[in-house]
């Protein structure tokens, strides 16, 4: 058994877990972050995608051993006060999701992808960058629409601030 301590969605937390606990396990049975879901056990899907340290993690890969120390942050810490996250947001306006299962995954990966590219997305650098992330309802049309609007509208709003 390890102790595991870490920051998830802003709050410190800590637990006793075997050592061969994935995160997504530690998220989802010890945290009861239910968001972040197990798709495939293989890192093929991406269902659960979180950020640990400010980057995308397929959390089945990793130990929750390996993450303590860290700050993580699931589906469920990325609204704010009741608002979504523009990327959330943009899901749900441009129907960039239908059943919903891989939703997360594809949300937190989005988010890591505008973050790294400053805002400055293409269509074929969106669809080459979700090559990790399985949606087995849609063509991903409407989830590449959804992201390009949110890169968009976090890239205006960094120029508002800015000036």
């Amino acid at each position: 058994m390890s102790k595991v301590e870490m920051t998830v969605n802003g709050r410190a937390v800590s637990g006793e877990v075997e050592d061969r606990t994935l995160l997504v396990q530690f998220l989802r049975e010890n945290l009861n972050l239910t968001g972040t879901h197990v798709g495939c056990d293989t890192s093929q899907c991406g269902a659960c995608v979180v950020h640990v340290d400010g980057k995308a993690v397929k959390s089945c890969t990793m130990l929750a051993a390996q993450a303590s120390g860290s700050t993580v942050t699931t589906i469920e810490g990325l609204a704010s006060g009741g608002e979504l996250h523009p990327v959330q947001a943009a899901f749900k306006e441009h129907h960039g999701l239908q059943c919903g299962f891989c939703t997360p995954g594809m949300i937190m990966a989005a988010t890591d992808m505008i973050e790294r590219h400053g805002g400055k997305l293409d269509e074929k650098t969106v669809r080459a960058e979700l090559e990790g992330n399985i949606c087995r309802c849609t063509g991903y049309h409407n989830i590449v629409k959804a992201i390009l609007a949110a890169a968009e509208e976090m890239s205006g709003a960094a120029k508002v601030a800015a000036e």
